[in-house]
């Protein structure tokens, strides 16, 4: 069973053409309605069996990093998509309240773009086939659902300290043009991690799941394999 953990305000959409792709069974993780990383770190150990692969994008990888830490010992592989490990940074609080504050005044139709477009590589912000579904993605959740995420995202730990612990087979990804997540980060997480396996999607922003999907599938393939 592989579990494969959205991002913040995502959900089985951007895992679609993977789950599509890949000839394992594979679970979308719901995170709708929790407000820490360590309540849906626990809801995934909840719902799996005593032994399970987990892929986690941006905030799902977080996620999948706290499924390590309480029970290492269930994780078969591990993959680390377009995430981080760092603590809360300074001024971080503020700027994501601001967006918070616009979904619950205006709706998230009128936070949805400014939202995702930094998450995209700039030359697919035009690119319709791509956009819409995560817009539409984006305003299927409640201002609600985007506090409560929010609030997880910003009461995070560091994950560092987990990183030398993890002994499955790693697999850390990232978009070259991660203007969320820098290719640096990956390395750093890749480098802690023993046997990880370093993979970056050109011309790819933070969305590598749906920007690149064939890319992805692919390296997830790999290290399924």
């Amino acid at each position: 069973m592989l579990y494969l953990l959205p991002g913040l305000l995502c959900d089985e959409t951007v895992w679609r053409s993977q789950r599509a792709a890949l000839a394992v069974e594979t679970k979308v993780a719901d995170f709708r309605g929790f407000d820490s990383l360590t309540a849906m770190a626990q809801s995934v150990l909840d719902q799996a069996p005593a032994r399970f692969a987990v892929a986690g994008h941006s905030m799902g990888g977080r996620v999948a990093l706290e499924i390590m830490r309480l029970a290492p010992e269930r994780v078969d592989r591990l993959a680390l998509l377009d995430t981080g490990i760092h603590p809360t940074r300074e001024g971080e609080a503020a700027k994501r309240k601001v967006l918070v504050d616009l979904a619950r005044k205006k709706g998230m139709r009128a936070m949805s773009r400014l939202w995702l477009e930094p998450m995209v590589h700039p030359a697919r912000i035009a690119d319709d086939a791509l956009m819409l579904p995560l817009l539409a993605m984006v305003e299927r959740m409640s201002p609600d659902h985007y506090a409560g995420q929010i609030k997880a995202l910003v009461d995070r730990r560091d994950a560092a300290p987990i990183l030398p612990i993890i002994a499955c087979p790693t697999l850390v990804a990232v978009g070259r043009q991660d203007a969320w997540s820098a290719v640096a980060q990956h390395e750093e997480i890749a480098a802690a991690v023993a046997g990880a396996r370093l993979v970056v999607f050109e011309e790819c922003g933070h969305m590598s799941t749906v920007e690149r999907p064939d890319a992805v599938s692919a390296a997830l393939a790999d290290w399924l394999a």
